[in-house]
């Protein structure tokens, strides 16, 4: 298992709220987002997921506040696997922000396999399990800084 997976975005404009920090909801695109990046690391391709005849899908996700993010922060964010189950995946994403390495937010997203015929939850194939346990490495920068 592997905690090396980062994922870099840049705040916009159009993301922010009346009070000119990110609009709530906004947390839980960006962990949509930069799960689907980790997840195509993962996988080299989602798509390749797919093809084994199962997808996953979201069934729950929380996220709990520390501090602001406006308008052209970097926002950085880690995924740590936390459990996985025999049909469910959970993972804790940590949200900072980048350049002054603050806390930002604590997310939460759990997952379940699903058969894609179906559409019923499914026990996580091996093969799949194996490549969930070893995880993501490397950065996925959006935000379009050097790093």
């Amino acid at each position: 298992m592997t905690e090396d997976f980062l994922y870099l975005l840049r705040v916009r404009y159009s993301e922010c709220d009346s009070q000119q920090i990110v609009f709530n909801a906004k947390y839980v695109e960006y962990i949509d987002v930069a799960s689907m990046e980790y997840f195509r690391k993962v996988f080299g391709d989602y798509k390749n997921l797919l093809k084994k005849g199962v997808d996953i899908s979201v069934v729950n996700v929380n996220v709990s506040w520390k501090s602001p993010a406006t308008y052209d922060d970097i926002i950085a964010m880690t995924f740590k696997l936390k459990k996985i189950g025999n049909t469910s995946i959970t993972y804790s994403i940590g949200f900072s922000n980048f350049k002054t390495k603050e806390e930002v937010a604590i997310g939460e997203i759990t997952y379940v396999m699903v058969s894609i015929q179906e559409f019923q939850k499914t026990a996580i194939p091996t093969e799949i399990r194996e490549q969930l346990e070893t995880g993501a490495t490397g950065v996925v920068n959006h935000a379009g800084i050097k790093i």
